[in-house]
């Protein structure tokens, strides 16, 4: 076995759990095309709103099917015992964690570019002007979100927990990049946001600053195998 098999496994079972499909690929990707249809059609600057709508909500598209999608499955198998059989294999951890890590990012970076497609042809919304820039932001993002989920995953007790765990980081992350509107922030706070894994993807996406991405994505990726190396459970707690 490799991390292969994991990342088939992961992917497997993500797209037989309609509950999860229905949290991670349907709601994601209805607000991620449909709030920027809808200021195509309401605002009078109606395809710079859209575009502007989309690229705010590329942040919720990583906090939801990446992070919080990771999260939830990791601590779903790990109170199933999965986890555990898995490490009985000739499986190191590493590659058990990787491959459902690569498998989630995989499955964002799908859900971005079908969502990038359908508000081009529904809203208007023009196609990246450097394709290599967006498709970089958008790999990078989704794997360090889906890594920092796993790591998440230390902080959450129960498995009927982790989706109420993980929606302050989805609701963070959405203010933080515009997608929830115009929201007053204290001056003191915008700096602190604007160093989130999601809003340097945007940026990127909106103004081209590679050298921020990479360094953002270089300091989070370290945060997220930091905390996985001391910090992640493999086995439920017992009371």
């Amino acid at each position: 076995m490799s991390m292969a098999a994991t990342y088939r496994l992961g992917t497997r079972l993500f797209w037989r759990d309609k509950t999860m499909l229905f949290g991670s690929v349907v709601t994601p990707v209805g607000l991620a095309v449909g709030m920027p249809t809808l200021m195509r059609h309401v605002q009078p600057d109606g395809v710079a709103s859209a575009t502007a709508m989309f690229q705010s909500a590329i942040a919720l598209l990583l906090a939801i099917t990446a992070f919080m999608n990771v999260a939830v499955a990791l601590s779903s198998r790990r109170d199933q015992l999965v986890l555990k059989r898995l490490r009985a294999t000739s499986l190191t951890d590493a590659q058990i964690l990787l491959g459902q890590v690569a498998s989630t990012a995989t499955q964002t970076v799908v859900m971005i570019v079908v969502s990038m497609l359908a508000v081009w042809w529904l809203a208007g919304v023009p196609l990246p002007a450097d394709p290599l820039l967006f498709a970089g932001a958008v790999v990078a993002g989704s794997f360090v979100l889906s890594l920092l989920g796993a790591a998440y995953t230390a902080a959450i007790s129960r498995a009927e927990l982790a989706a109420a765990y993980t929606t302050p980081v989805f609701l963070v992350a959405g203010v933080a990049a515009g997608a929830m509107g115009p929201i007053p922030l204290p001056d003191w706070l915008r700096p602190v946001l604007d160093l989130l894994p999601t809003s340097a993807v945007v940026n990127a996406v909106r103004t081209g600053d590679a050298i921020g991405l990479a360094l953002n994505m270089a300091a989070w990726a370290a945060v997220g195998l930091v905390a996985l190396r001391l910090w992640f459970r493999w086995e439920p707690r017992r009371s």
